[in-house]
């Protein structure tokens, strides 16, 4: 660590892993905006549009206060000031020599895609200020960016993603990377639209009571408590839960040895809103209550 970090209130000093600022870039309309509310939902600390020479003071100012999370996600993109992009590098070796680590991930998708998808929802790009047409401004920020592409530790293309699948690739490898032995991914999903394909284990919830016929709970999610309410009274969900449970319980350890990095156990009713997220929710609690450390919920439908 260097003397003006220790000056200005030093590090706190983690014993275990180190913390992590995730630098979210790339370019407009490749999906920055859901990674970041991604990382947010991820108990990621997160602020967009940070100027970048602002960088290392950011972190140096949570240092000081003692409130540094663990954590930190920063939008840095062509909304800063475009000679500063360049110099990236040496503000983020900076905040690399403060104690933390940096890594830099950005978000890339091809030119028909982002024509399209800024066509759909009929936003301005950033640069049209300027009098660039959308293709020339897609263009001359391919071309500022270029320095952060070539840097970047990640790079995801999100030509062929939707929000959905890029929710669930920044949760897999953000929140279920990190070097835990074995990590938990409990998911919700409808049937009617498949199951998912790289689910582990597949629980069917079609036979547990339905929210959906109280028209006071129809509009509400698994996630609300009135509809947790619900469920936990009814005799055959907590029975569900109870054998589920004892399942996991007996089975998950024993994939601690295999050479995968995360599991995932996939939960299904109808329409994917009330009962698979309900159950994917409780028993991703359980399994944090018996000790696992990397516990993650994705819910197919509704994220």
């Amino acid at each position: 660590m260097n003397t003006e970090a220790a000056e200005e209130g030093g590090s706190p000093g983690p014993r275990g892993p180190l913390p992590t600022v995730v630098i979210v870039s790339g370019l407009s309309g490749s999906g920055k905006s859901v990674a970041l509310k991604t990382f947010e939902d991820l108990d990621y600390y997160c602020v967009d549009n940070l100027p970048v020479e602002l960088l290392p003071s950011f972190v140096r100012s949570l240092m000081r206060d003692n409130a540094l999370p663990q954590k930190i996600a920063v939008g840095i993109d062509v909304r800063n000031r475009h000679s500063d992009l360049s110099k990236l590098a040496q503000w983020r070796a900076a905040v690399t020599e403060l104690g933390l680590q940096a890594t830099l991930l950005f978000f890339d998708a091809s030119d028909e895609a982002l024509l399209r998808r800024y066509s759909d929802t009929r936003r301005k790009h950033p640069l049209a200020h300027f009098g660039l047409s959308l293709p020339e401004s897609i263009s001359r920020e391919r071309q500022i960016t270029a320095p952060l592409r070539g840097e970047a530790d990640v790079i995801v293309d999100t030509t062929a993603l939707n929000v959905h699948q890029l929710r669930r690739r920044i949760i897999a490898e953000f929140a279920l990377n990190s070097g835990a032995s074995l990590s938990l991914l409990f998911e919700s999903f409808a049937y009617k639209r498949g199951v998912p394909a790289d689910a582990d284990f597949v629980f069917d919830a079609r036979v547990l009571p339905n929210p959906h016929w109280n028209p006071q709970l129809r509009p509400l999610s698994g996630r609300d408590l009135e509809v947790r309410g619900f469920l936990d009274t009814q005799p055959e969900v907590n029975e569900y839960v109870g054998q589920v449970s004892q399942f996991l319980d007996t089975w998950l350890p024993r994939l601690r040895g295999e050479t995968r990095s995360y599991v995932t156990i996939a939960f299904g009713c109808t329409g994917g809103k009330h009962r698979s997220v309900y159950l994917a929710e409780r028993l991703a609690r359980h399994a944090r209550d018996q000790g696992w450390e990397e516990v993650a919920t994705f819910h197919r439908e509704l994220d």
